[in-house]
This record gives structure tokens, sequence and C-alpha cells, in this order.
């Protein structure tokens, strides 16, 4: 009875679909209070192991003690404490250090809420980036092979969504893989370049650690260092006011909506090329398109990355204005809004891209949907190739070129007028003037010369930028993924 209450409670309650209906349990962790908690307590630990090793009155029992506690969160007590003390940190202090009475002297020494706060979040994107980047290497890596499959197959090209010259299949492919390429190296490079905050006092000058250094400087920089390689980070920013630089929010957001501007492009045009039934997204045996019309095969994988992309471009609008409005060492008006902006522009990545990869490992591709397109359109584009040969064989250019607009004109009049299919290739084999190059036709209509050297330019894509890419994820790459919803 008491679990069913429970349930009906949280069904009682707003969730947040971006977790309870969507994104893996591995990034919904990341930004989980737990994470939090816990990596606070460890940025307490890696402070006193630092300030201990440099000469401070800090006993191995106080280590050790704290060591054993660092998952051993009573989230209850720290939750009343908060409700009382109206401070998130100085309440989990308090609870940290009633689990710790022997530590409870030396927790959070010098430091101020920041330390844990804004250490917290670099720690937490560093991870959140280290989650996203296996994820679109294994999309690429999809797409890949789904190009290199289809690199030589033509397929009907398209400028301002109206018939254009040929392309193939496998070289469409390859804009989206670029696309997403430049995103991979936008994340890496967002990732490599965040920092640690470190160990900077109240409003950045470090002045508290000066004093508990007795003035050592030296000692203060040392102190800066070793919680900052404790903490997995390489270098820290040589100068903060109370937080990190505001701005930093701003270039991981920013790869991010970068990424969700990729991922609602290659979407919008699998959805088009579904509707021309051309390639469509997987399509499970027993999925309902439409709950009024059975027949539909709605592409509502490809459709929910668009919408989900949508939210994710304009979550850079946050940091923008929160980086605008800090006023000198900083103001609380940025917190509220990072706690949403920065764990929802992860959350949707996560999910565009799980979504994206279960897309790209089912497209189904129509050949023969494909072929009969290009037999509609290929005569039209082949005019230039018929007047050619046919100066070649002795024509006059001008005469031939208006012999085939007016036959061009009248194809395209039944194909417009009359919904019929496009007869011009019949028209040109019944005028004698032709006869000099009907034997040539079917040649001068293969639809492998129009398309250039897409295959060509595909292999060489592939070989020479997408592979070396991938490089740092192939023990990554993993199997299929399944959607839960």
């Amino acid at each position: 009875m008491a679990a069913a209450r429970e349930d009906q409670d949280v069904m009682a309650r707003y969730r947040s679909p971006l977790v309870s209906r969507y994104a893996t349990a591995e990034m919904a962790y990341n930004f989980s209070e737990r994470k939090k908690f816990g990596t606070w307590r460890r940025l307490w630990l890696y402070l006193a192991q630092a300030e201990k090793s440099l000469g401070l009155s800090i006993t191995d029992e106080q280590i050790r003690e704290m060591e054993a506690n660092l998952d051993n969160i009573d989230f209850k007590m720290a939750a009343e404490e908060e409700k009382k003390l109206r401070h998130d940190v100085m309440a989990h202090v308090h609870t940290f250090a009633h689990c710790c009475p022997k530590a409870a002297a030396i927790i959070h020494l010098g430091a101020t809420s920041c330390y844990v706060g804004d250490n917290t979040d670099l720690i937490v994107l560093r991870d959140g980036f280290n989650l996203l980047l296996p994820k679109l290497a294994r999309v690429i890596s999809r797409l890949a092979d789904f190009a290199e499959k289809y690199a030589d197959m033509p397929a009907l090209g398209f400028t301002h969504y109206q018939p254009a010259q040929l392309t193939t299949v496998g070289k469409r492919c390859c804009l989206w893989i670029q696309d997403l390429c430049m995103d991979l190296q936008n994340l890496e490079r967002a990732r490599d370049d965040l920092r640690f905050r470190g160990v900077k006092g109240t409003t950045g000058t470090q002045a508290s650690f000066l004093q508990l250094f007795e003035g050592d400087h030296s000692k203060v920089e040392e102190l800066d260092r070793l919680v900052t390689a404790k903490a997995g980070f390489k270098r820290a920013y040589m100068v903060t006011g109370q937080t990190y630089s505001r701005k930093v929010d701003i270039g991981v957001l920013a790869v991010l909506a970068s990424l969700g501007a990729s991922v609602h492009k290659i979407c919008t045009d699998i959805r088009l090329l579904a509707n021309l039934k051309e390639i469509e997204e997987p399509f499970e045996k027993d999925q309902i398109g439409s709950s009024a019309m059975p027949y539909k095969r709605n592409p509502m994988r490809s459709e929910r990355c668009c919408s989900l992309a949508r939210h994710l471009m304009t979550l850079v609008m946050d940091p923008l204005q929160t980086a605008a409005v800090q006023w000198f060492e900083r103001t609380l008006d940025d917190s509220a809004n990072r706690r949403v902006c920065l764990a929802e522009a992860f959350l949707t990545a996560d999910i565009i891209l799980s979504t994206l990869q279960n897309v790209s490992e089912g497209l189904v591709v129509y050949p023969k949907v494909i072929e009969r397109r290009i037999r509609q359109e290929l005569p039209f584009m082949a005019t230039e190739n018929i007047i050619m040969a046919m100066v070649k064989a002795g024509g006059n250019r001008q005469d031939c070129h208006e012999k085939i607009r007016v036959l061009s004109q009248q194809a395209a009049a039944v194909v417009k007028q009359e919904g019929g299919d496009n007869d011009f290739i019949a028209r040109v084999r019944a005028d004698p003037y032709f006869s000099p190059i009907h034997k040539q036709l079917e040649s001068l209509l293969d639809p492998s010369s129009f398309t250039g050297r897409a295959p060509q330019q595909v292999a060489k894509f592939l070989k020479e930028e997408v592979r070396p890419a991938l490089i740092p994820y192939k023990n990554e790459m993993g199997g299929k993924i399944e959607l839960a919803l």
C-alpha cells in the first residue's frame, strides 16, 4: 500500500520528460543530486588532503573519516538543514560534519560556496562531454557505413527543394557526416578547453588561503595546483571572481546548440525523403503510425530529434544573458537559471544522439522509387548531352537547341498539366532529326554518368577525414541501440 501511494504521489507531480521519458541513465545520473553532493564531499576531501600535505594541522584520522563517508549522505537531514539555514552548501557542510565529527572542524576550511558549487559544475560538464562524445562518434560511424554502402547509387539532387543535378545516396549522407564531424571537433575542443575553478576564495583573491598559510604565496599556488590535479584537470583558471567566468557556459552550450542544428538538418532531410518514399527511418513490426490512418509510417524518431533539437538550440540564450549581467565579482541571479539550462542542454543532446543512432542503424532505402524519380527528371537534365552528341554527328547547335526546347516543353506539359510520365525521350526517338544519335540515347541517359565524382568523393572523405576522427572512440562503438520509447 505504501509503495502504491508513493507511485501515485510521483504521478501527481510534474517530472521533466527529459529524464522520465527519454534520457539515458548515465546522463541522468551525471546531473543527479547524488552525483552533485557526492562530488562536493570529494572536493572537501581533496582540499583537506592538499592542506594537510602543505602543513596545516589536519590528521590522518580526520582524512580517513572523510574518506569513509563520501557516499554516506543523509539527504533528509540535508534538506532539513537547508530549509533552516537557507543555504545549500552550509546544509551539506553540517550534514557531512554530522557523520564526520572528528573532521568537522576542518571541512570546507578556507573555502567559499563556489569552491564546491562551481568546481562540481565543471566536473559535471566535463563528464557530460565524455558521455556525449562516444555517442556522437557512433552516429558518425553508422552513417559512414551507410554512405560507403550507397556511395555510387544515383539519386536526384535538390536545390531549393527543386529537382537539380544527380548526386548519390552516399554523397548526400556525407553532407550530414561532415556537419557531425565538425560537431565532434567542437565538443572535443570545448571539453579540453575546460579548466578548473580551483581554490580561489570568496572573491577570487585567495585571501583566506593566504591567511591560512601565513602569507606563503607559494603554498597557496601549490594548494590550487594539487586540488586541480586531484579533480582530474590539467589547468585551473588563473583569475576568477567568486565564480568562474560565465562565458565558459556560453562556449559549452554554443557547441551543443550547434550540434542541435546539425541533427535538425539531418532529420529534416530524412523526413523529406520519407515523404518522397526514397528513404525511411526504421519502423517496427507493431508500430502504429496514426490512430486514424493505419497505412501511415510517420518518421516519429526524426520528428522527435527535430523537436528536441529546437529546444537545444534555444538554450544558448540563457548563458549569453547570464554572462552579460554578472556584476563585478558575481551575482546570484545566475544560479537558478544554470540549474536548468546546463542540465537540460546535456540531457537533450544525449537524447537526440541516442535517437539519431537508432535511426542511422536502421535506415531503409527504396532503390526502385529512387530510380523512378530519376527517370522522371533525367531526360530534361540530359538535354545538354544530347545537343553535344548531335553536334559531334554533324548537326547545328542552334537548330538542335530549338528542337529540344520545343520537345521538352511539350513533355513538361504532359507531366504538369496531364499528370503523365515524362515522355521527352520518346519524342526524341520519334523525331527523324535525331536519328543520328538514336542508338546513343541509352548511354546518354545512364544515371551514373551524371553523378560526377560523387563516389570518389565519398571514398576519399571517409578514408581521410571520417575514419581517422573516430579512432579515439574505436573501443566505444558498441552494438545497436534500442529506444525505450
